[in-house]
This record gives C-alpha cells, sequence and structure tokens, in this order.
C-alpha cells in the first residue's frame, strides 16, 4: 500500500480522485495530551474492490501540505464518505475551517436505515461487507515513525470496506426516499459553531447541583480561564483542573495562595504560578460580577407539569413508530424530549423536518386527544378518534 509523504503525490492523488463519485476518508490522530487533536495520518480510497487505489497520507511527513486534499473537499461534484464524521471534521475545520461538501456519514445513514443507535463501524463491516475487522491497532500511538504494517492494515481497512458500506447505504436511501433524512442530519456536522469552543459558555458544560447566580458567576469565570489557558497552551483541559476541582474552588471561593494550598481536589501544579493566578483573578471576577452579567440558571422546564400517564403513551408511540420504519429511537426524541410533549412544550426537535413525518405529527395528535393507541398481537396501531 502506498504513503503519501509529499505535496505533489497528494496533489496527483487528488485530481484522479476528483474525476470518482466518491472518496472514503478516515483519519488517525492522538488527543490525550493536547487540547486539539493531533492528526497523524489520513487513508482515503477511490470506488474498487481492493486497496490498489487506497493510500495512507502523512500529515508529520516534512513539507508536506494538505491544501490538495482541501480542494477535493471543497469540490462538490465528489461526495467524501466518513463513518463517524465529527471528530474528524473537527480536525479539518480546525486547521483550515473547511468542511468536506457533500459529505456522507455512514454511521448516521446506518441509524436511518435501521441498524441501531450510533452503530459502529466493525459492526457494518461484519453485517453488509460480510468481512472480519482487526481492531489490535486501533490503541496505538499513530504519531510514532515509522509505522508498522499491522498499522498500516488496520489503516486501510477503515477506507477500504467503507466504499461497499457507503454503497449500500446509499442505495438503501435512494429506494426509500430516506436520502434527505441523513441530509438534514448533518446539517449540524457542517455547521462552524459545532467545533467553536468559546470560553464564556465553557461553564454550560460543567455539572453543578447549586443554582445560585453567584456561585454560577464564578464557575462561568473559572471555567472560561481554564479553557482560555487549555487552548493557549494545547493542553487537554483536565490538565488545568478537573470539574470536582472547579467546583469546589467555585464553593470555597479562595484568595490568596494559601487558600489555594488548602484545595483537596486542585492539581499540585495548579496552586502556583500562571494557573493559581488565573485562578484567583477568575475568582475575584465572579465575586464581584454585576448581579445583571450574572448567568441564569436553565429552569425552563423546573415547572413542566409532565402528564406521566401521556408521556408513557408517547414512549409507546415512538418504539411502535421507529420499529415500524426501521429507525433508531435516539435519532428522534430523547425521553426529556417526550417528557416535554406530554407536558405541552412544542419546541422539540421531534416535531420538525423529517421526525415530523416519522413521529411528530402523530404525536402531536396523540397529544391532542385526536388518536388512541391500541395492541393488535405484536404491534401497536393508531386509531383516529376525528
Amino acid at each position: 500500500m502506498k504513503t503519501i509523504t509529499t505535496t505533489d503525490d497528494l496533489a496527483a492523488y487528488c485530481k484522479e480522485a476528483a474525476a470518482h463519485p466518491y472518496v472514503t476518508v478516515d483519519t488517525e490522530f492522538l488527543r490525550e495530551r493536547t487540547y486539539y487533536s493531533k492528526l497523524c495520518l489520513i487513508q482515503l480510497a477511490m470506488p474498487g474492490t481492493d486497496d490498489s487505489n487506497a493510500v495512507l497520507v502523512d500529515p508529520l511527513a516534512s513539507g508536506l501540505s494538505l491544501e490538495p486534499l482541501y480542494d477535493l473537499f471543497r469540490d462538490t461534484s465528489v461526495v467524501k464518505v466518513f463513518h463517524a464524521a465529527r471528530q474528524d471534521l473537527e480536525i479539518f475545520y480546525v486547521d483550515a475551517q473547511v468542511f468536506p461538501e457533500p459529505l456522507f456519514d455512514t454511521q448516521v445513514a446506518a441509524m436511518v436505515c435501521g441498524f441501531g443507535e450510533q452503530v459502529g463501524y466493525e459492526t457494518l463491516v461484519r453485517k453488509i461487507a460480510k468481512q472480519p475487522l482487526d481492531k489490535t491497532s486501533r490503541f496505538t500511538d499513530w504519531s510514532r515513525r515509522p509505522l508498522t504494517d499491522a498499522q498500516k492494515t488496520y489503516a486501510i481497512a477503515d477506507v477500504t470496506h467503507l466504499r461497499q458500506i457507503y454503497e449500500f447505504l446509499r442505495d438503501q436511501l435512494d429506494a426509500s426516499g430516506r436520502a434527505r433524512w441523513v441530509s438534514e442530519e448533518l446539517q449540524i456536522l457542517l455547521t462552524p459553531e459545532t467545533y467553536i469552543i468559546k470560553p464564556e459558555e465553557a461553564w454550560k458544560r460543567v455539572k453543578t447541583r447549586t443554582t445560585s447566580s453567584r456561585f454560577l458567576a464564578i464557575v462561568q469565570e473559572l471555567a472560561a480561564f481554564r479553557e482560555s489557558h487549555a487552548q493557549a497552551r494545547n493542553i487537554p483541559r483536565n490538565r488545568v483542573y478537573k470539574d470536582d476541582a472547579l467546583v469546589e474552588l467555585a464553593s470555597n471561593k479562595p484568595r490568596t495562595p494559601e487558600d489555594l494550598g488548602r484545595s483537596r481536589l486542585l492539581l499540585r501544579e495548579a496552586r502556583k504560578g500562571d494557573i493559581a493566578d488565573g485562578i484567583l483573578a477568575a475568582v475575584a471576577r465572579g465575586v464581584n460580577m454585576d448581579g445583571d452579567a450574572m448567568p441564569k440558571p436553565d429552569r425552563s422546564r423546573e415547572k413542566l407539569q409532565v402528564n406521566p400517564a401521556l408521556a408513557d403513551l408517547l414512549r409507546v408511540l415512538l418504539k411502535a413508530k421507529t420499529e415500524s420504519a426501521g429507525v433508531a429511537a435516539k435519532l428522534i426524541a430523547s425521553a426529556a424530549d417526550l417528557d416535554a410533549l406530554a407536558a405541552g412544550m412544542r419546541d422539540v426537535p421531534a416535531l420538525s423536518g423529517w421526525r415530523a413525518e416519522v413521529f411528530g405529527e402523530d404525536a402531536l395528535r396523540l397529544c391532542d386527544g385526536r388518536v388512541a393507541l391500541t395492541a393488535k398481537g405484536a404491534n401497536i396501531q393508531i386509531i383516529s378518534l376525528d
């Protein structure tokens, strides 16, 4: 199998790929020791039945530019096929602010085609390509050179089997008229906001039991400092301090280095230097924040009057509809969405787009008392009451 290490060779391969209807793509990367993923390998394959037109691209090779690949990504005449594309797309967006368009994600397509929730690549290889997949090299260090033969074989299989999986799922979607469903689902993956992490919004990912606005103001400032510090130094945010230490700091409100020294959960490295200074400054900003500027907890669903019987009926309806349509239930509505529907809310994803066709329209009719559910053998049937 060929490994591309020069820009000219990459450009030649991408020019050839541009003459085909699709190209399959995968990456290998490391993220354990960095904030941003370190791209270590790119795998590409054109349509075919063997690995003769599949290549490995070494982004760590000296002088190699990925611009020819990005030009291929911009070529809308060629479908770019990934499996579970989110992390791959984040790498390319952070590096070059480019998205591969049009995009096809076989994990999303498989959920629409009835293969279950977040189905893995290995499962699709086994069920569609009817091939085993050796995953022994999955957790190796992809930044080390030279790559072993086992690593190369593992990596290339991630794009060669993907061709058969793509063609199978594409044909299934065309036959069922559901290609539009997948396109709707992929829009979030092609939105820059999906990958832009704003430090001032990082506090929303921290789980706390306290809803005091002052407490949340300190959490906001501590989370923003941690995110900015981690981004600037390209280190994992947990290397600055973990969530449990952040919550402890917000509760204890340290004012001096001596106060930091009494923390039970703060890493030793965070009790001195730039991180310690940043913590104390963040706490001070949170403590002194004006009331109007303090973050407010989301209480929009706290007072929902959920009708538990209706919520149960919606779960039954969802199960029946997804089984009938062969679509993963998780793709349509979460348990929280069903409770919101049963409480009268109407701003849930299940009521728009293709989800409304499969489930949402009948869900509304059920909520309005215009249909009833009945069991007939192993099946659930909808009876109109209009």
